[in-house]
């Protein structure tokens, strides 16, 4: 649609599209004679996300405390004059505003799986490599220089170290460290290897499968869903897909993640909800996992 003035002067330019039940994705049909890896989960039981309200059945579920009018930015361009400060602007005001939801809906939302939103994310916890040692690490400090001895330690013994000391400190994750860490190399082996995404778009990925894990949302049933999912949403995001590029990528992650493509597409907007739409990342949150994959490659 093409709104244009009296004197032919050019407004503005959108289109609509028309409105479909939810509950019509769980119709779609695959592929004639393709077979599908079901996850051994009904999808009603996975779909929503611990903490992510999505319209049930006649129910309308507003998503406008996610968005930001750009006239509120225009007012305060003097003020944000860089990358830092427009998230530290941002997050600012998403605390406020999950502080608000948290009063406002106690009833149906879990304040414990809301954690990450009050803290902000840093895209070198779970990457830190001081999780593995644990207290087999020994630092010693003298007078004009400081070093550090690890003791060797077996393997399962190192793994079981880091996960009990992860779960200490972040009790509101449900998954282990070594867990995440796993998936994180599947989604990159997938992206990379099999799909030929460049480093950018899985450094992307990467901060939007943490920031479910630092929140909370992440299960064992839902894992590799989320997984899945972060990695189609930032191909998205970060490349220019055509229609059979989109198709051999969920191709790759019903195959690789053994996934059912129906669940994989149904689950995208509930991960989108649960990121509070914020896919454009600021460059501090997406360069460290970027220099990592570089060296790495």
């Amino acid at each position: 649609i093409v709104l244009i003035s009296s004197r032919r002067s050019f407004c503005s330019i959108f289109s609509v599209l028309p409105y479909r039940d939810c509950t019509q994705v769980g119709d779609m049909k695959l592929d004639g004679g393709r077979q599908c890896h079901s996850t051994g989960v009904c999808l009603k039981e996975i779909i929503g996300l611990e903490g992510v309200e999505l319209g049930a059945d006649g129910k309308t579920v507003s998503y406008t405390q996610f968005l930001f009018p750009t006239n509120a930015l225009g007012t305060r361009r003097n003020t944000i004059d860089s990358t830092s400060s427009f998230s530290q602007f941002r997050n600012a005001s998403h605390r406020s505003l999950s502080l608000a939801r948290a009063n406002s809906t106690q009833g149906s939302i879990d304040a414990g799986s809301d954690l990450g939103d009050f803290v902000e994310y840093d895209p070198n916890l779970l990457d830190d490599p001081q999780w593995p040692c644990g207290k087999h690490k020994r630092v010693l400090i003298f007078p004009s220089y400081m070093t550090t001895v690890i003791d060797y330690v077996k393997p399962s013994d190192l793994k079981k170290d880091m996960n009990e000391t992860f779960k200490e400190k972040f009790p509101h994750i449900k998954l282990t460290l070594s867990k995440i860490r796993s998936l994180k190399r599947e989604m990159r082996k997938l992206a990379q290897e099999e799909c030929g995404f460049e480093e950018p778009t899985v450094a992307m990925a990467f901060v939007y499968f943490e920031k479910l894990a630092l929140k909370g949302k992440l299960n064992k049933q839902n894992r590799k869903l989320c997984a899945g999912a972060c990695v189609l949403l930032a191909a998205k995001i970060g490349s220019d897909l055509r229609k059979h590029e989109v198709k051999h990528l969920i191709d790759k992650l019903e195959e690789k993640f053994r996934l059912n493509r129906r669940e994989l597409i149904a689950f995208e907007f509930p991960v989108l909800v649960a990121l509070e739409f914020a896919l454009h990342l600021p460059e501090h949150e997406v360069m460290p996992h970027y220099r990592r994959l570089v060296q790495n490659s």
